[in-house]
Order: structure tokens, then C-alpha cells, then sequence
């Protein structure tokens, strides 16, 4: 870390000092190359990680950058007990041009403020977010893995840690950063997934936290998803809260639909924000790049109906779900009680004009026209 220390933000905002406390034992170089060479995802972790804490007394304090290592907490942490958490994820690449860049990270500062304001938390600044990846990207830029579609995973989070079990706001919390070098989600290959459209359980509901990126999200959504691996599938379609009928995302990602077989023609769609699914920073990219494409784009609800009626007529030609983690999945199953159905059996062309697009402007091959790419050295 020597080399990187020079280079490292001294503040991560106005009056918000950065401290650095290197890791005294990183991990031998010939151990982290060998993780290196086959990361997974979200197995391995970094030598450090980015600590900012926030009480009500003194509002956002002692930023350090400090060892990786385990939290010491109260029995009694807020989090605990009432599940105040949030988090974001966001990926550093090695471009080809030698420099190292985060995709669209003032994206997720944005929305960790928006999820912080919906769970009662405290805002960290935009500017504070975005300079604590960078620093821990530069501290630990040695973890980052080249060729392919592998990157850095970063994993900002917020936990609610006052020790107190009355209901109501924790008046102390901690931000933290960590990361995960990472090969691609699905073991770096284009691979086609199989969904299962829940009719038993739904994720979110308007005025609820679907909007929001919190853990509690993703607890309510483990009892379906594992109904969905007992059907033999992948992944989890849900339905709107409301009519139960309506498409609204899959598992950690957005859905996508492909309208028309002509190039000249063709028309992306994705459900439209209800105010019960999540905002994705990779569905809100697609459908900014598509117009750079000659692709037409538009948000709409699709019922389950409809997108089977549609596959039937063939007038969905491709069907694929996006994330950060994932980039673009094509969807090519899916079951349901009311009846299953095939989209796809291999990954469609606009899946993939998108998906190079993406992972183009990402690694530094296809310019950046809208200015998405935040380099950090």
C-alpha cells in the first residue's frame, strides 16, 4: 500500500479528515494473485475497508481507511433488532488504457441517499461516498483483476449500531466500505437463466421500502427464491403487490423486454417505476445507451399474460435482466402455476449489442459519450 498512500484523498468531504491505518498483514502476493486468478464473486475480500461513523451529537466523524476486519457489536445494535441497514454495489474496472475507473458511482451516492431518507438514516454526502470507494480503491488497486469481464466489487453499507431496543431512529450509525475482486456473476460466461414468477409472495409494495435498497428487501425475498430453486429455476420474478399480475423485477435485477425481430424496428422495454421496485443504475444506463443504438426504449407495465401472449406471437423476441453484479442476463424460461413458457435458447442479438455496448464503455474500448466513466487514477 506505500505507493498508493501518496495518492490517497486526505478528506472525504469538507471537514470530514481521512485517516489511513495501513493493514499491518495484507495478504502475501502470491496468495492474492492465486485468488486473482479465479475471484468467484463476493468470496474473497480486500486487505482494507473504509469506516465513517455518525452520531447525533457530532454528526459524520473519525473516517478511517484502516485492516479489513470484523465488527464489534452490541447485542442490543439497532440493526439487530429493527433491520435498519442499507447498502449499494458498484464495480472498479482495470481499463485499457492502464487506468483504473468506477461506473457511474455518483448514481449510487444519489440513490444510498434516497435509501438513507426512506429508513430514517442519516444522508452521508455524495462526495463523501464517492471518495471513500476511491480511496479504497487506491489503497487496495494491487486487488484488481484484468481480462475478461472481471473488476472490483465495492460494497458500501450503512448499519444502525446505538445500543437500545425502544422503537424509533438509532442516534449512531456506521458507514463502511469493503471489496471483492470478482469474476463475472454467472462464472464469466453469457449464460441464459430460468425464472420462476412468484404468485405466493410479493417484494414490495408503493409506499413501501421497495424504492430503497436495505437488507430487509432481500430477506423478504429468500423464501421465494428458494421456492423458485425447488422448481429448478434460477431466479425469482415478482409480480406487483397490488393486482399480483404485473411483471416488476427479478431477484437483484431489472427485466427487459425485446420487442420486433427487425434491427431497424426493434424496441427495448422495462416496467415502469411503481414506486415498489428498485431504480437500477444498469436499467437507467440501457435505456440512455439505446438511443446511441438506434434502439427504442420506453417503460411500461407487462402483465404475466401478456409477456407469455407476446412470446407466443413472437412479437417478444428476446427477454434479458440487468444489474451491476450481472451486467445483462438473457432470461430464456419461465415457469409459473398458470402455465410456463420458453423465450429464448440462446443469448438474442440485441441481449448482446446491448450487453458488449455496456461492458465497451465500462472497460475503456467504446467511448464514453455521456460521461459515466469517474476514473480514480
Amino acid at each position: 500500500m506505500s505507493t498508493a498512500t501518496a495518492s490517497l484523498p486526505t478528506q472525504l468531504a469538507d471537514g470530514l479528515p481521512l485517516r489511513v491505518v495501513p493493514n499491518a498483514n495484507p495478504r502475501p502476493a502470491a496468495e492474492r494473485e492465486a485468488i486473482l486468478a479465479d475471484p468467484g464473486f463476493g468470496q474473497q475480500f480486500t486487505d482494507h475497508m473504509v469506516i465513517v461513523r455518525w452520531s447525533a451529537d457530532r454528526g459524520w466523524h473519525d473516517a478511517t481507511l484502516q485492516a479489513y476486519q470484523p465488527f464489534s457489536l452490541d447485542p442490543a445494535a439497532a440493526v439487530l433488532h429493527y433491520a435498519q441497514e442499507i447498502f449499494e454495489g458498484l464495480k472498479a474496472y482495470q481499463r485499457s488504457d492502464g487506468t483504473i475507473a468506477s461506473f457511474r458511482p455518483e448514481a449510487n451516492a444519489e440513490r444510498f441517499v434516497t435509501s438513507a431518507r426512506r429508513l430514517a438514516m442519516p444522508e452521508l454526502p455524495p462526495e463523501a461516498f464517492v471518495a471513500a470507494c476511491d480511496a479504497l480503491v487506491l489503497a487496495d488497486r494491487a486487488w484488481i483483476p484484468t481480462g475478461g469481464e472481471m473488476s472490483l466489487y465495492l460494497r458500501p453499507f450503512m448499519i444502525a449500531t446505538e445500543p437500545f431496543l425502544g422503537v424509533r431512529p438509532s442516534k449512531e450509525y456506521v458507514f463502511c466500505v469493503i471489496a471483492s475482486p470478482a469474476a463475472g456473476y454467472f462464472g464469466g460466461t453469457v449464460k441464459g437463466v430460468s425464472v420462476y414468477a412468484s404468485e405466493d409472495y410479493v417484494r414490495a409494495v408503493p409506499g413501501g421500502t421497495g424504492e430503497a435498497k436495505c437488507g430487509g428487501n432481500y430477506a423478504a425475498s429468500l423464501l421465494a427464491q428458494a421456492q423458485a430453486a425447488d422448481e429448478g429455476c434460477d431466479q425469482v420474478v415478482w409480480l406487483d403487490g397490488v393486482e399480483r399480475k404485473y411483471v416488476e423485477e427479478m431477484g437483484g435485477m431489472n427485466l427487459f423486454f425485446v420487442y420486433g425481430a427487425d434491427p431497424d424496428a426493434v424496441e427495448i422495454v422495462t416496467p415502469d417505476l411503481s414506486g415498489s421496485l428498485l431504480p437500477g443504475i444498469t436499467r437507467r444506463s440501457l435505456i440512455e445507451a439505446a438511443g446511441d443504438l438506434g434502439i427504442a426504449a420506453s417503460e411500461r407495465r407487462i402483465s404475466l399474460e401478456q409477456w407469455r401472449a407476446d412470446v407466443a406471437s413472437g412479437a417478444i423476441t428476446e427477454t434479458f435482466a440487468c444489474g451491476t453484479a450481472a451486467v445483462i442476463t438473457p432470461v430464456y424460461t419461465c415457469k409459473a402455476r398458470t402455465g410456463d413458457f420458453e423465450v429464448g435458447s440462446e443469448p438474442g442479438p440485441v441481449t448482446m449489442r446491448l450487453r458488449e455496448h455496456l461492458l465497451g464503455v465500462q472497460h475503456g474500448t467504446i467511448e464514453d459519450t455521456h460521461h459515466w466513466i469517474h476514473t480514480i487514477g
